[in-house]
């Protein structure tokens, strides 16, 4: 999909009352609102034209390099370690040490950047918030504006929130959990801001925005003179890391703040990435946290890679976890990895929501939660995430008596037996079987998934899952596959095919199902009509589209004119 300023958008009636004081060659498209006039300031617009300025042709590239492996993959070549870097991967060098007030990590919690959410994510008892405008976001202009808003708010310490519905109001307690932010991936657009006529590049928005209101604040109140803290999502080859280091640097610069002071985790959440991590630390190793384990995204680009390769069908997603031999070597790989070089080595995302009404059922999946975060511990991991405040007390419970009063487990576990883990390891094809029902749940939780999506909320609770659209992809791209391939559901011991008459009756068989679930007057009244097009389209499109989100994002994106210009 080209989102380049051919695209015509959808334009609100306007004009509007007001609009953006902004510099030379940016245009604001996005709603006026005076509480963003204060994000959106000349001088942090000026701020963000300078970072897309200096590095689109960078990201350019690098997007233009992804396009290049995809067609080597669909042509049957398989990823790799890069005979080229070698010296990196055997070199003797480490990162900058962990910055004190993040040496402890041992759980982390995740969600969007609302501002309930974030007052009850820094209360919870984690030792890390990572404020999400990515996969957990739906990123509309008043999500992401308001998101700015809110994190503005809680670096300040002045946040607060109250609840109409229950007469609540919420507040920080005294200590709260450190704050990462999460910025969009590379490929991501920003369609409300043109530099130069084009539509920013997202990750610079979100990161430019976040860091020139806060930088200062975070250092003094929550990063003992480190900071900020981020996550970096969606990397797939350490030229991609290297853009962040010198948009580090460049940041660092203009704030006149010491180099190294800005630290991230990456996320190693798509397979190419598993062979670069060496290479990723290096590029970042003055501003590098460690990596991260985004384990649902890894599924999703597992099948992505090997779209066009009929021996690499996947099966159910619900089998595929952390027993399977790829996903335990990638875990261990990346234990080894950044331990070697000095970082934390974060575990994956606990998906689990407590189920209230269920006291046996919550308990088993508490119990999954625990056994699963024991696994992670005794492996090596640093700390791990979870999707609810509630499941923050059954992973220390697994965390604590294994790690004691140490902050972390970096030169404790070394794990030296993984350095032996081969590209065999890394890419075999995950155990297990097809099923009619992992067909149909993939689409009833894409479509799902989507609506809600499309409705501005990015972190949805379905069957008693957190689901985000790293695992809406999951669900997406396995139908994809399993529909260009005519995949037999071998599980069910019929024989039958995945065809597009197959898949045309599961989708109206479970479009009926959710409206019955959700109630006829939801059903009609949001988008799930929409999301079942959308989500259709792409599970039976020629070719897999790299993201649903980036199609997605078309339909959520209204312009609205500056003061005094016509309508498009």
């Amino acid at each position: 999909m080209d989102l380049g300023t051919s695209y015509q958008y959808p334009v609100a009636p306007g004009p509007e009352a007001d609009g953006y004081e902004v510099p030379q060659g940016v245009d604001v498209r996005g709603r006026y609102d005076h509480e963003f006039a204060k994000i959106l300031s000349k001088d942090a617009l000026q701020f963000v034209a300078e970072l897309q300025r200096e590095f689109k042709s960078h990201v350019k590239y690098a997007m233009e390099c992804r396009k290049e492996a995809k067609a080597k993959y669909n042509s049957g070549a398989l990823p790799g370690f890069d005979p080229t870097t070698k010296k990196i991967r055997e070199g003797d060098w480490c990162c900058a040490a962990p910055p004190p007030a993040v040496a402890d990590r041992r759980v982390e919690i995740t969600g969007p950047v609302e501002r309930k959410m974030i007052i009850n994510a820094l209360n919870s008892g984690a030792k890390v918030f990572m404020a999400d405008f990515e996969d957990a976001l739906s990123p509309s202009w008043e999500n992401l504006m308001k998101g700015q808003v809110n994190l503005r708010d809680a670096v300040n310490g002045t946040i607060s929130f109250h609840e109409k519905a229950r007469n609540k109001d919420y507040k920080l307690n005294d200590q709260i959990a450190k704050l990462f932010v999460r910025p969009r991936g590379w490929h991501l657009p920003e369609a409300h801001i043109l530099i130069d006529g084009e539509p920013a590049t997202g990750c610079l928005v979100d990161f430019g925005l976040y860091f020139y209101h806060n930088f200062a604040n975070f250092r003094e109140k929550q990063g003992d003179g480190f900071g900020p803290f981020f996550y970096l999502p969606k990397i797939e080859h350490s030229r991609e890391a290297k853009i962040w280091n010198n948009v580090f640097e460049k940041a660092e610069k203009i704030a006149g703040i010491e180099n190294g002071s800005i630290r991230a985790t990456v996320l190693i959440e798509t397979l190419p990435a598993v062979f670069q991590m060496n290479e990723i630390l290096y590029e970042l190793r003055d501003h590098s946290a460690g990596l991260n384990c985004g384990r649902w995204d890894y599924i999703f680009s597992y099948i992505k890679t090997f779209q066009s390769h009929p021996d690499r069908l996947v099966p159910d997603r619900v089998q595929v976890g952390m027993s399977q031999h790829f996903m335990r070597s990638y875990s261990d790989l990346l234990i080894y990895t950044c331990h070697r070089r000095g970082v934390h080595a974060m575990g994956g995302m606990a998906a689990q929501i407590p189920i209230r009404d269920n006291p046996q059922a919550n308990e088993k999946a508490m119990e999954l939660v625990k056994m699963d975060k024991l696994r992670e511990v005794k492996a090596g991991h640093d700390g791990t995430w979870a999707a609810h405040p509630g499941l923050i007390p059954p992973i220390l419970e697994a965390f604590n008596p294994n790690m004691g009063n140490a902050p972390n487990q970096i030169w404790s576990i070394t794990r030296p037996e993984a350095s032996s883990i081969s590209e065999e390891d890394l890419l075999q094809l995950p155990r297990g079987v097809r099923t009619m029902e992992g067909l149909r749940l993939n689409t009833r939780v894409g479509i799902q998934y989507l609506a809600a999506w499309l409705t501005g909320s990015g972190a949805v609770p379905l069957y008693n899952l957190m689901e985000d659209a790293a695992t809406a992809e999951i669900s997406r791209a396995q139908n994809w596959q399993w529909l260009k391939f005519r995949a037999e559901l071998d599980g069910d011991g019929l024989g039958v095919k995945v065809t597009p008459e197959l898949f045309a009756r599961v989708v109206e068989e479970e479009m009926d199902r959710i409206q019955k679930e959700v109630g006829s007057d939801k059903f009609k009244s949001e988008n799930y009509k929409e999301a079942c097009t959308i989500f259709t389209r792409q599970c039976t499109a020629t070719e897999l589209d790299d993201f649903l989100t980036l199609d997605a994002y078309n339909h959520i994106v209204i312009q609205h004119p500056k003061p005094g210009m016509p309508r498009l």
